[in-house]
């Protein structure tokens, strides 16, 4: 299956489960190099729709890393790691936790 046909068929699954944040989030992860604006939307308004959702945590924070958006980047990695650790998720603490110490120390944070 194609990246279009993979596009085409998450939209269609967000039109039939509006409420489920996994059909947006894949879409978000699968256009994120061809359309950053729409990705941006989608992993803002997961976010703010869904915060609960760990999953969109690491990767957005990366995302809006690249985009430059080093507080945004932070605020979301701080928050995915309070999340993780009420949510009990010792692999995803972890993984979170090492990458915000790597990402505080390229941009020279604390």
């Amino acid at each position: 299956m194609g990246n279009l046909e993979r596009v085409h068929l998450l939209r269609e699954y967000i039109k039939e489960e509006p409420e489920n944040p996994f059909n947006r989030y894949a879409l978000a992860l699968e256009i994120k190099e061809i359309d950053p604006d729409e990705a941006s939307e989608i992993l803002d308004f997961l976010l703010l729709n869904h915060p609960s959702y760990l999953p969109v945590y690491f990767p957005s924070a990366h995302f809006f890393f690249e985009l430059g958006q080093i507080e945004k980047a932070k605020e979301i990695f701080e928050k995915g790691i309070h999340l993780a650790q009420s949510q009990k998720e010792e692999k995803t603490l972890k993984e979170l936790k090492n990458a915000y110490q790597n990402f505080l120390f390229e941009n020279d944070l604390d």
